[in-house]
């Protein structure tokens, strides 16, 4: 039995919208489903979590782009998390199925740099985890003070060695 799981983070429909594009959009997906297909060989726990937005958001809760993106469909019988705020482990039962499962280490990836995935490596580091961040597969939009690319770059920085072990995704081998 594994013990380390892939968290596949607010890969979500409505995060994929052409009107306001995420940075390297296709290839989070890209990578992200390659991640997927090689822990799914390797009988690696994948783990959705996926966000409840509000009223009008990208991800509102049960509307089209809440759904999880087509190219990173849940096989059945995968966990989704459902969550309402940044971090994963806040009000859901991450930690308890986690732990059932005797993991150890996690690999994450997906959306948004500065605030989910953020906030649930920040946690997971706090609560005993090894984390490995996939370094060129989590992404964000650009705002207007900085670039996509500068804070996806600037988190990759930060959180290195403090809170992850950054890996490139040909890197990660479960």
């Amino acid at each position: 039995m594994s013990t380390t799981a892939l968290l596949i983070i607010d890969l979500q429909v409505g995060n994929f919208e052409e009107i306001n594009p995420i940075y390297n959009d296709k290839e989070l997906l890209s990578k992200s489903a390659k991640l997927i297909t090689i822990a799914r060989s390797r009988k690696v726990p994948v783990i959705y979590i996926q966000n409840n937005g509000g009223k009008g958001d990208p991800d509102e809760y049960n509307s089209p782009g809440w759904e999880i993106h087509p190219l990173v469909t849940p096989m059945e019988g995968e966990i989704i998390i459902q969550k309402t705020t940044p971090d994963a482990f806040h009000e859901t039962n991450l930690q308890e199925i986690l732990k059932t499962q005797g993991i150890k280490e996690l690999v994450i990836a997906g959306l948004q740099t500065e605030y989910c995935i953020d906030t649930t490596w920040r946690r997971a580091s706090i609560l005993g985890y090894e984390v490995n961040l996939v370094k060129d597969t989590h992404s964000t939009w650009n705002t207007d003070y900085l670039k996509a690319e500068q804070i996806i770059h600037h988190h990759n920085e930060v959180l290195s060695g403090w809170f992850v072990k950054l890996k490139a995704e040909n890197d990660i081998n479960f």
